[in-house]
């Protein structure tokens, strides 16, 4: 009897350790998993900040053409004034 538990044991702790190193695949697995998952979402966050400056660099420009508009406007108004002072 002493053997057949001795053996039965020896099969436990061969079971426990397939079922450790099955674990430890798993968990690397999803390890590497969330490292992709986590490397998407760093290149979609780049792609949007880059967006974002391309658009902030078209507002800019706009920005200053109406500043430009608005100028010449403003001189416009002025040589008026000074037309109508006379």
């Amino acid at each position: 009897m002493y053997n057949d538990n001795n053996g039965q044991f020896s099969e436990n702790a061969d079971s426990q350790e397939i079922y450790a190193a099955k674990l430890a695949v798993l968990g690397a697995a999803l390890s590497t998993l969330g490292d992709g998952i986590s490397t998407i979402a760093a290149g979609l966050a780049l792609q949007q900040l880059a967006n974002s400056n391309k658009q902030n660099s078209g507002d800019n420009q706009k920005l200053s053409k109406d500043i430009d508009r608005m100028q010449k406007q403003i001189d416009d108004l002025n040589r008026q004034i000074r037309v109508m002072k006379r």
